[in-house]
């Protein structure tokens, strides 16, 4: 099980990492709003840790983002505010459970074990578009009633494009987020180019409807419909 940890204060945030993976879980820890945003929209976790103050982005902004991409990951809301206001919000917003500052670990983990239980809908295992469909259990990609093969790093790509469907991806964003390269030498915008044009050849075959689209000088996006 992945849990995504998304916690500034440093002591805390080790702290729940420790006690976590003393539990067995595999734990990622982000310690700003924008690290964890992008880690929770670009890979698959099934359980997010989230604190409300954050930098660079709330918890609650975060998390409104989320299930409005429809990324039903249950989160676990951590805070120091505990008036019913804040609740209502935090759940109203889509968190699936609250836990108010100071808290005992033991109380954290029965949380964490008992939002795991309900486990996800199946459809967060697959994430769709038109007619494009893509299994992220079996790594099965389908359009329409035609089966996709696709390379790794092409379904690595048309992961991220359907995660952020309707929303402009730059190739910075892409050689951050699916080539891990942020700090390379040289930009990967040539190699980006030519895997999106392979992807499109057998995404967007004749006869069927576009939907990965060139924004040109800008990037990418993936939806019905021109951009």
């Amino acid at each position: 099980m992945r849990v995504l940890v998304v916690e500034d204060e440093r002591k805390l945030a080790q702290v729940l990492a420790s006690a976590l993976q003393a539990e067995h879980y595999d734990v990622v820890v982000a310690r700003t709003g924008e690290d964890g945003f992008f880690r929770a929209n670009a890979e698959v976790f099934d359980l997010v840790v989230l604190d409300l103050m954050l930098p660079g982005r709330s918890g609650l902004e975060i998390l409104q983002t989320l299930r409005q991409r429809h990324i039903e990951t249950p989160v676990l809301i951590l805070t120091a505010r505990d008036g019913v206001d804040d609740r209502v919000l935090g759940l109203d917003r889509g968190a699936d459970d609250y836990l108010v500052k100071p808290f005992a670990l033991p109380e954290l983990l029965a949380r964490v074990r008992a939002l795991l239980r309900r486990g996800r809908p199946s459809d967060v295992f697959r994430l769709k578009a038109a007619d494009l469909e893509l299994d992220l259990v079996t790594r099965r990609a389908v359009r329409g009633e035609r089966s996709l093969d696709l390379t790794a790093r092409e379904f690595e790509l048309l992961e991220y494009l359907l995660r952020h469907q309707g929303h402009l991806v730059s190739r910075e964003m892409l050689a951050r987020e699916v080539w891990k390269e942020p700090r390379r030498a040289t930009p990967l915008d040539n190699v980006i180019d030519v895997q999106i044009t392979r992807l499109r050849k057998k995404v967007d075959t004749e006869g069927a409807a576009r939907l990965i689209h060139t924004v040109r000088g800008v990037g990418f996006v993936l939806r019905e419909g021109e951009p």
